[in-house]
């Protein structure tokens, strides 16, 4: 059993985790950690997330001083913290050996840089960004098999590039039109912490960064080409539902769009293709999947994308990174 700790756990991934590590046969869940400063310290995660209850006992301790004594004790930690946090703590764990896999932005791009522009601090730690694999799970499992680093892919991110990557790596779309991604988030994509604007109560249907939203470069750098992002935030907890349009070079075919989705993913069980309708949040939510269909008419094309932000979108795709990093089955504990 690999001795795993979650750091940021008292947030809705970190319980997300919480509950898919309990359950995995080849994980033992050894510590639950939060910022010495948290209102919630001490308390035992079933007393936030009843839904917990008898399945994780365990309680969120504070972050000891020693954080080098802690990262001895685990073979794998998990950081479900903000961007500057894991940005400090992944160096420690990394020097005692301990295998990082961080679900915040804080390696996910190596450049310099995109971390004054878009995360707001600089980045100090220019080898660990290059050594870094980007986790997208279906794309770099050659890649994550290798890595001690692991920056698993944002939320958006996940399901626009699933849905756009078979196109561009078999040349099938016009260069001269940027593909237009549209996606809705529910507000839990915004964190457990209390604000206004991300209020269940405020919020109806808005979009929000747009132009500047940091998933933008992150999408288009790891897919290789410029895209126009537009996130949306809804009025309901959890799930993402991406529509995106592009537009086909003039000789393509249905049949190579097809053919290009069926030869990425038909090996890859926690994508779904549909062959008929489009996909839902509610097909969706609490489940590791990522569901895409497409239509074409007059070469440009219309790709729908959905997943379930927490999980496919962060918490499951970290543990479909740790499963392919140690040899197990990708799906391992997931489905």
């Amino acid at each position: 059993m690999l001795k795993t700790l979650i750091i940021g756990a008292s947030g809705y991934t970190g319980a997300e985790l919480a509950k898919i590590l309990t359950k995995h046969p080849n994980f033992e869940l050894c510590g639950l950690y939060v910022s010495a400063n948290s209102l919630d310290k001490d308390k035992p995660i079933s007393e936030i997330y009843p839904q917990l209850k008898h399945l994780v006992d365990l309680s969120l301790q504070a972050l000891p001083d020693d954080l080098h004594s802690l990262a001895k004790t685990a073979d794998c930690v998990f950081l479900a913290t903000a961007h500057e946090v894991s940005h400090q703590l992944a160096p420690i764990f990394l020097a005692n050996q301990c295998k990082v896999f961080d679900l915040s932005g804080a390696y996910r791009v190596d450049q310099a840089e995109f971390y004054t522009k878009y995360y707001g601090f600089a980045h100090q730690y220019p080898d660990l960004l290059a050594k870094a694999v980007y986790g997208l799970a279906e794309w770099n499992e050659a890649q994550i098999k290798q890595s001690d680093l692991i920056a698993v892919a944002g939320c958006y991110p996940t399901v626009s590039q699933l849905c756009l990557k078979p196109l561009i790596i078999n040349d099938l779309l016009d260069e001269e039109q940027l593909p237009v991604i549209n996606a809705v988030s529910g507000v839990s994509g915004a964190g457990r912490k209390a604000s206004l604007t991300s209020s269940f109560c405020e919020v109806s249907l808005n979009p929000y960064g747009v132009f500047n939203h940091r998933h933008q470069p992150e999408i288009a750098t790891h897919l290789g080409r410029e895209i126009i992002f537009t996130p949306h935030l809804g009025n309901f907890k959890r799930g993402i539902l991406a529509t995106i349009t592009a537009k086909l070079k003039a000789d393509v075919t249905v049949e190579q769009v097809q053919s290009a989705f069926v030869q990425a993913y038909q090996d890859k069980p926690l994508v779904r293709l549909y062959e008929q309708g489009f996909p839902s949040i509610k097909a969706v939510e609490f489940t590791p999947y990522c569901d895409i269909a497409f239509a074409v008419q007059d070469q440009h094309i219309i790709i729908v994308g959905a997943e379930d932000n927490l999980l496919k979108g962060a918490a499951a795709q970290a543990v479909q990174c740790a499963n392919i990093r140690y040899g197990f089955d990708p799906v391992l504990g997931l489905i």
